[in-house]
């Protein structure tokens, strides 16, 4: 029989993690905002003054990634060094400074016969948060569940797992000096995947379960959960450069869009270009593309516009590569752009580039995704780019949460009554 830790059968090992963060959450819920604060602060300080345990166990993941698989891109996102465990810290420090959302007043009334009704932010309880190969996530949903009040169960990805244990430690001991649960932050000690399934049925523990990862991943977690899941398939994400676009604005646009970081989930995969300004932008910017390595798979009038590109499919124009490749399409005209976004998005993140009020109107107003951008890139769709402080996943659903999902998507709410002996006739 396979066991999840401790000697244990993965069922009774879930158990122990499941309900140890019950336990947890329910103290959690009632410290100080204060003292979860100076959590937040004392583990900015260890990230940013003891680094050196944290970048050791860092590097025995990146010299073991290629035998997993991990493309350069991939092995970019599980590398850490002295300036991103600092915007790490960053992050925390951050989130310190965004107002306690605990107990929060949303809106209340005195209603007609002296009932006082309050509507008030509560945490939703425990969190299961499945991710794969990057480890400054370990921090930012640590950090985003304990400012909310919520106890978190974590479970990285085997390329991380040395990164991800010496970051546990560092959040498990700080919370251990503040006086808080140390199972308020737990992460699962082995990579059997029978532990994943045994606790996605804790139901009666564990309120939400956040999968942040590829889309197999997804897939089997919304397959197998029995609570709730906030997630997303797909970051199949768009740049529509239009007619009315200025194009000065379009390429560093559609650059850092796609080039900066082409692995994460609001890196574009798709170019769309209004035919009108298609011949006379796209064999330069075409050719800037692929000087920075990037492979363009396009359409007929692409391929002929800039050499070298590879006749796109339908499957390509439905991927998201999260490398540097791009699907390219010609279009007639905003409505095609349109169909073809909804058509091939994933509901994620799109942009249009213009300085055509109406068509910018248009574009905002129809695309159903979780965030639209005028003249900006996709990768704004981010939790501390929006003012979230450090985002937990970016959601493409639309129940609870949508979009970067930061201290008040991890909230619910209840009523609170106050009267003075009324009853109901």
């Amino acid at each position: 029989m396979t066991t999840g830790g401790d000697g244990l059968s993965p069922a009774d090992y879930a158990g122990v993690l499941a309900q140890a963060a019950q336990r947890a959450s329910r103290a959690l819920a009632q410290a100080p905002g204060g003292v979860r604060n100076e959590w937040l602060a004392r583990c900015a300080r260890r990230l940013r003054n003891d680094q050196a345990q944290v970048l050791a166990a860092n590097a025995r993941d990146v010299e073991q990634a290629p035998g997993f698989g991990l493309t350069s891109a991939a092995i970019d996102r599980l590398t850490l060094n002295p300036r991103r465990l600092g915007d790490i810290a960053g992050a925390l420090e951050e989130i310190i400074r965004l107002p306690d959302p605990v107990g929060e007043v949303i809106d209340g009334a005195v209603r007609p016969n002296g009932l006082q009704v309050r509507r008030v932010r509560v945490p939703l309880g425990v969190v299961f948060f499945i991710y794969e190969s990057r480890p400054n996530v370990t921090v930012d949903a640590g950090a985003l569940c304990v400012k909310s009040g919520n106890a978190v169960i974590l479970r990285g990805g085997k390329e991380a797992l040395h990164s991800n244990r010496a970051l546990h430690q560092i959040l498990s001991e700080e919370l251990a000096a503040v006086g808080l649960p140390a199972e308020a932050v737990q992460l699962v000690g082995t990579l059997d995947r029978a532990v994943v399934g045994e606790l996605l049925q804790r139901s009666r523990e564990i309120t939400v379960t956040i999968p942040r990862g590829g889309k197999g991943l997804i897939e089997r977690v919304t397959a197998e959960a029995r609570m709730p899941v906030i997630k997303h398939f797909d970051g199949v994400c768009h740049v529509y450069v239009d007619a009315g676009a200025d194009l000065a604005l379009a390429g560093p646009i559609v650059v850092n869009a796609k080039c900066q970081r082409p692995a994460v989930c609001n890196a574009a995969e798709c170019l769309l270009v209004h035919e009108a300004v298609a011949a006379q932008w796209l064999p330069g910017f075409g050719r800037e593309l692929q000087q920075q390595g990037v492979e363009l798979r396009g359409c007929p009038r692409t391929c002929g516009l800039v050499p070298g590109a590879r006749l796109a499919t339908d499957a390509d124009y439905a991927t998201e590569y999260g490398e540097l490749k791009l699907s390219v399409k010609v279009v007639s005209s905003l409505d095609e752009a349109l169909a073809h976004i909804e058509r091939f998005g994933s509901h994620h993140t799109d942009a249009i580039v213009t300085q055509d009020v109406t068509a910018a109107r248009r574009f905002l107003a129809e695309v159903d995704s979780a965030a639209v951008m005028l003249n900006a890139s996709t990768r704004f769709n981010d939790g501390g780019e929006l003012g979230l402080g450090a985002e937990i996943g970016i959601s493409t659903d639309r129940f609870h949460a949508r979009g970067p999902c930061g201290l008040r998507e991890l909230m619910t709410y209840k009523y609170v009554v106050e009267g003075t002996g009324q009853v109901r006739g």
